[in-house]
């Protein structure tokens, strides 16, 4: 026996005996995508509904709400870490699919923490491992949104006749045709972003725009939702399932309970309750008076006086006690439709803005009448066809641009509802719709001071960065990165 173990010990390698189980050098990146994914699809918190006039607080001043925040966070590259590494063991395994998951991942992460800083760590990012670089320089946000492009459209191209089962992928079941649209939906909606720079002719914004839409498949209907399916399993339920934050001083935004209101907009039942004393009355489910709204401006312990005399709505309570309420979109085919309708109205396409305007309104109402438990009936066809012809709402009402961009960016406004995350502020960026109630100097921030760990770990990189965009010293919560110059 002693033979035996001796002859096994001077045969094998001893890192390999010694191999920690818990700690692998490999992996598939089946393992990685799960986690991946499940994390960017999550719904982002309450932090942009307050900020985009969707919520109040009453028990407490919301630095959203009011437009005072400060820094923000680079945990976000912690995420990309562990794409980083799913794109390692794709390399490895030699897998074009997995490949492809992991740039758009990348895409989707750098999107997200350009729009919030500007100038970012982008092409030395990631590298500590490998190269030792701990002190990423930055690089500039058109340089950032150029990579993204380039990234996503090497995803499509690697998912392009791509017959590989894509295990682990709890989005589209491993379809890689339903991951193509998504990167492509998810193309044009980068390129939207800069539709301030349609006279850059490097960035070509929007033929690029229009030969994505001619000529590569993109979301076409709900089926297509870039979105994740809630289960009622430790770990996989509803990612606002049991928040504190709902039962105690979070309330509606008065003007947003008023926008939906003036269009007779049924959603309104679905996102929120009715006050205590219209219930107490007898108001009905349905009826749009039982609904009413904080002001976002007011102090907050005035509002609190108002919630407690009865007379503001909550968030409905079936998105904190039901474990498996409406999936989360990182990308539907409702946000999708508004897109094609702005790029249309924009002259991008050759294709009717009414008709992409139209198609987002009744996707949104066909979302929530398959998954807003009990209310479908508000939301049925028969009742998205009437919404539309509501005066506020009918397209023909609208006879210039800025009418009808302002439609179509209310419609979007609205399906943003515990849906995609920023997206709907850094649109009003953008466009200016719709309008936000706003105190005098007090207009919505347009990025978050970088964290204050770059100050200490990165300083030269994140100065430099900042007196490129801004000016020495500038990094402020108002100054104006380039993508909204």
């Amino acid at each position: 026996m002693f033979i035996g173990i001796a002859t096994i010990f001077g045969c094998s390698d001893l890192s390999d005996i010694n191999e920690n189980p818990n700690n692998v050098s490999q992996t598939h990146p089946q393992l990685l995508l799960t986690e991946i994914a499940f994390r960017a699809f999550q719904v982002e918190g309450t932090g942009a509904m307050y900020a985009s006039r969707m919520l109040v607080q009453t028990d407490g001043e919301n630095n959203y709400q009011y437009y005072n925040w400060n820094r923000g966070s680079f945990g976000d590259y912690n995420r990309l870490r562990d794409i980083t590494k799913m794109m390692e063991e794709a390399e490895r395994i030699e897998s074009n699919a997995y490949k492809a998951l992991a740039k758009f991942f990348r895409s989707y992460y750098f999107y997200d923490l350009t729009l919030t800083f500007g100038d970012i760590p982008y092409s030395d990012a990631l590298k500590g491992e490998d190269e030792e670089i701990y002190t990423p320089s930055y690089d500039t946000q058109k340089e950032v949104f150029v990579g993204i492009l380039n990234e996503l459209e090497e995803a499509n191209n690697l998912l392009k006749d791509n017959n590989e089962i894509i295990a682990g992928d709890i989005i589209y079941n491993g379809n890689a045709a339903q991951w193509r649209k998504l990167i492509n939906s998810f193309r044009l909606k980068v390129l939207l972003t800069l539709s301030g720079k349609t006279s850059d002719a490097e960035l070509n914004v929007g033929n690029t725009f229009a030969s994505i839409f001619n000529n590569q498949p993109i979301i076409e209907s709900n089926d297509d939702n870039g979105q994740l399916v809630f289960i009622d399993q430790d770990g996989s339920r509803y990612t606002e399932f049991n928040s504190s934050g709902y039962g105690s001083g979070m309330y509606m935004d008065s003007t947003f309970v008023r926008r939906l209101q003036d269009r007779k907009d049924p959603r309104l039942f679905i996102f929120c309750t009715t006050t205590k004393n219209a219930k107490e009355a007898g108001l009905a489910e349905d009826d749009f008076n039982a609904y009413e709204g904080g002001n976002p401006l007011a102090p907050y312990a005035e509002v609190n006086d108002k919630a407690a005399q009865g007379d503001v709505s909550k968030v409905n309570l079936r998105y904190s006690t039901d474990p498996t309420t409406e999936p989360h979109n990182l990308l539907s085919y409702s946000e999708t439709e508004f897109i094609l309708a702005e790029a249309a109205l924009r002259g991008w396409i050759a294709s009717d803005a009414k008709m992409h305007y139209e198609n987002g309104v009744k996707a949104s109402f066909e979302f929530y009448n398959d998954y807003a438990k009990g209310y479908g009936s508000y939301v049925d066809t028969q009742s998205a066809e009437s919404y539309l012809s509501e005066p506020l709402v009918n397209f023909d009402n609208a006879t210039t641009f800025e009418e009808q961009l302002e439609l179509v960016m209310t419609q979007k406004y609205f399906t943003s509802f515990l849906q995609s995350g920023w997206r709907m502020y850094f649109d009003q960026l953008r466009t200016g719709y719709p309008e936000f109630a706003q105190a005098a100097g007090a207009t919505p921030p347009t990025r978050w001071i970088y964290p204050q760990g770059e100050y200490l770990q990165n300083t030269q990189n994140v100065s430099e960065a900042i007196t490129r965009q801004f000016g020495e010293g500038n990094d402020k919560i108002r100054e104006t990165p380039w993508w909204l110059q």
